[in-house]
């Protein structure tokens, strides 16, 4: 006879139940896990899918973008150059005199100075493949450089979790090898997708668009070279005579021969004389080039677009008037201040590494210069009519008249 629980189930069924629950908890919540993202995708080829090139396949088309469009290298310069200039602030004294003279004097890869050099060069490369890379290169006596890092002999490695990244650098061979010392390198992308190590160029989806521009100003140039190097049709017509019909080869040979020396004359001005029914004409004359300024601007428009700049800032004279509106300025202030937020965390990894390699642990902070986009003429004009307005509200409310010259 076996004794039965309340629920009806022997013993031992009921005691093997309550420790594969108890395994079971065990194994979901094991005591100093790591923490694992659980939305990460778990690919089947995994070890493949944990490596991405920092230099893809597309980072040599965006290369010739900014060759072949000019506009699109302006627009690049110019983003830079708006971002401005900045300053680091720090709580002592005698490090904020360390770091004045580091900031300025810094050498960055081997034939620039300047913590300015090492971020145009960092920011031109962010914005043009999407993500930046450099390292801090420490010197001999507490001294360090700076060097922008090329993509192409770079990879990042995903780890076991999602959120683990190695930094490699490509081999001899071209294996990926873990560099030695990952706290130096310096890493930045650009409008990542979720769950993409690297960043996304501000040129992606122009190619498409530049291809149809680039066609259309090598159709633009064939059509006027055609217009420019004019070519004639010259036609002999003999007449009904046989002795004249009898001698028309040698005679359309000879017209050929004293046409083709008229026209290379050398510079010179030759004149033509032909005997009989000779007719010349312009070949293509009566065509004409089609006009090619809406389907450019289109494309232009579109390149524009994307790079978040006002058409004047290009040079496209597109409305009547060359100022930038307020709405204008707004929304390319908060395009720079974006830029600015991804660059603020580099400029203080640097200076706080360069701090400890002197012993220093101050505190520091960075300040970006003010973004001034708008006319200031009209700034200053538009503060006094505030300044007016407001002593005419006071005027109003205290009742006493203005007072007038004379």
């Amino acid at each position: 006879m076996r004794l039965l629980p309340s629920g009806g189930k022997p013993f031992h069924q009921e005691r093997r139940k309550q420790m594969i629950f108890r395994k079971r908890k065990q194994t979901l919540s094991p005591a100093g896990a790591a923490s694992v993202p659980q939305t990460a995708p778990q690919q089947p080829y995994g070890e493949l899918m944990r490596y991405t090139p920092l230099a893809p396949l597309e980072g040599r088309l965006y290369e010739m973008l900014r060759e072949a469009v000019p506009i699109i290298d302006a627009a690049i310069v110019k983003l830079i150059r708006l971002t401005g200039g900045f300053t680091v602030s720090c709580t002592d004294g005698q490090a904020q005199r360390l770091l004045d003279e580091f900031l300025t004097n810094v050498p960055v890869g081997g034939c620039q100075k300047g913590i300015a050099a090492f971020l145009d060069t960092y920011f031109d490369q962010l914005l043009t493949f999407g993500t930046a890379a450099g390292e801090m290169v420490p010197l001999a006596t507490g001294r360090m450089a700076l060097y922008n890092a090329p993509l192409c002999a770079l990879e990042l490695r995903r780890g076991q979790s999602a959120l683990q990244t190695t930094i490699c650098r490509r081999g001899p061979s071209g294996e990926a090898i873990p560099v030695p010392h990952p706290e130096r390198v310096l890493l930045s992308v650009l409008n990542p997708h979720a769950g993409q190590l690297s960043g996304n160029s501000i040129l992606k989806g122009l190619p498409f668009i530049s291809k149809i521009l680039l066609q259309i100003y090598q159709t633009i140039g064939l059509n006027w070279e055609r217009v420019g190097n004019v070519r004639f049709a010259v036609t002999y017509k003999p007449h009904n005579d046989a002795m004249d019909r009898a001698f028309a080869k040698e005679r359309a040979l000879q017209v050929a021969k004293e046409w083709g020396e008229a026209m290379n004359a050398g510079g010179r001005v030759k004149d033509f004389v032909a005997v009989g029914d000779v007719d010349i004409r312009v070949i293509g004359a009566d065509n004409q080039i089609l006009d090619s300024e809406v389907p450019v601007r289109q494309m232009l428009e579109q390149i524009v677009a994307k790079t978040g700049l006002p058409p004047f800032l290009l040079g496209l004279n597109w409305s009547s008037t060359e100022r930038m509106s307020s709405q204008q300025a707004d929304v390319l202030t908060s395009e720079l201040e974006s830029y600015r937020r991804i660059l603020t965390p580099v400029i203080e990894t640097v200076c706080r590494t360069y701090l400890r390699l002197n012993g220093c642990l101050s505190g520091l902070r960075v300040i970006w210069d003010d973004i001034t986009l708008q006319d200031e003429v009209e700034l200053a004009r538009a503060r006094l009519y505030h300044a007016q307005a407001a002593l005419l509200e006071t005027q109003q409310t205290t009742g006493k008249e203005p007072k007038r010259d004379g």
